[in-house]
């Protein structure tokens, strides 16, 4: 087993990898006590039996530089081979300013291919490779020097049997003519905005039930300050303060630092302090919105006029569908979509690309009356009217 600690070594790696048409990745990392993701361990596996075609990678190691890794992300003629890669993508966009790009995600591919929702990256190796995983290292320390031969097995496990499951994906894709469809799907995930969280946009994932523009005038800047804070200090924002705290500083609307001591849900650090005077600034801002800027709440799917029996109808045709071309529901539309189109919306992702051709031209057919559904013994079929 080979772990790369130093430079050379891995642009040893890195060169030879671009001789190869592909290249599987994976990461170990920490994110309990940080903002962002701590980078712990690189796993990377080209094709091939041989020992050093699958090799192990210390971040942590002194004096190491990842630049020959993110050269070999941008190398155009080398497929970068993930598993549910939205978090390894993440850290590697913040910490290298890079995305690898080809990208190829077999959780994706396998939702594609008929392996059901969000399949687990144990399930295809039993069932693509044949093979077991050892779990029992999941949940170590990876920050933690030397690793352990358990940790080490574990960890290059996630590359070596990717090789065999990417393979098998990528052959049933070309034969299924289903390969611009996971494509489509990798600019999702290619694109930096998906990791990118702006401040100014934080309150949006907060979850009220206020729709008061002074209150959510309130929530946008609380949230502001915090993730700002959190971001700068490299904290999870929970440390800073947590949601249902959020709610109550949006609500009461303190005004001094006696104020905040009466909070119920505040952590005692935050009621002084920078934290502090980052709360009863935000407040003071939020506070001076004139009527025209306040936050206003998304209620677009409030004011829908859904046709209860459409809907019910296309959720029929979507399973249909997905039976028959063996791709997961969730995938190709949500309960959102569903409601939207059966209450006359057509700016919806599930009437667009690959899933207009797999579900969405359909579901407008049956929208205007023109396909119907009949039940033959346990299977649902699609007719003309």
């Amino acid at each position: 087993m080979i772990t790369i600690k130093t430079t050379e070594a891995l642009a040893a790696f890195c060169e030879r990898a671009t001789r190869h048409p592909y290249v599987t990745v994976d990461t170990e990392f920490l994110r309990e006590r940080t903002y962002y993701s701590q980078l712990c361990l690189v796993q990377l596996a080209v094709p091939g039996d041989a020992e050093e075609d699958a090799v192990l990678v210390d971040p942590l190691a002194k004096g190491i530089d990842l630049a020959p890794l993110y050269a070999l992300f941008k190398d155009e003629s080398v497929v970068k081979v993930f598993h549910a890669a939205r978090q390894d993508l993440e850290i590697f966009y913040i910490e290298g300013g890079v995305i690898p790009h080809p990208l190829f995600d077999t959780q994706v591919a396998a939702m594609v291919c008929g392996f059901g929702e969000q399949v687990g990256y144990e399930t295809l190796v039993r069932k693509i490779a044949h093979e077991s995983l050892d779990k029992t290292s999941r949940f170590t320390d990876w920050s933690r020097r030397p690793l352990t031969p358990a940790q080490e097995k574990y960890a290059l496990a996630d590359v070596t049997h990717l090789r065999v499951i990417y393979e098998y994906l990528r052959d049933e894709l070309a034969k299924s003519g289903r390969k611009p469809w996971v494509e489509e799907e990798m600019k999702i995930l290619t694109s930096p905005s998906t990791y990118v969280i702006e401040p100014e946009n934080a309150w949006m994932r907060i979850k009220t039930r206020t729709t008061s523009g002074k209150f959510l005038a309130a929530v946008k800047e609380l949230a502001r300050f915090r993730e700002g804070y959190a971001q700068s200090r490299n904290i999870p924002r929970n440390r800073v303060f947590k949601d249902d705290a959020l709610s109550e500083l949006a609500s009461t609307k303190p005004r001094t630092e006696k104020d905040l001591s009466r909070s119920r849900l505040l952590l005692r650090e935050a009621r002084r302090g920078e934290i502090a005077e980052g709360i009863l600034k935000a407040i003071e801002i939020a506070g001076d919105y004139a009527p025209e800027d306040m936050p206003k709440p998304d209620t677009s799917r409030d004011k829908l006029q859904v046709n209860p029996a459409l809907a019910d109808m296309l959720r029929v045709l979507l399973k249909a569908k997905s039976d028959s071309l063996g791709v997961a529901q969730k995938l190709i539309a949500t309960t959102a979509d569903l409601d939207m189109i059966a209450a006359g919306r057509r700016d919806v992702n599930a009437l667009k690309g690959w899933r207009a051709e797999a579900f969405g031209n359909d579901a407008l057919r049956m929208c205007q009356g023109e396909l119907g559904l009949v039940a033959r013994g346990q299977k649902i079929e699609v007719f003309e009217l």
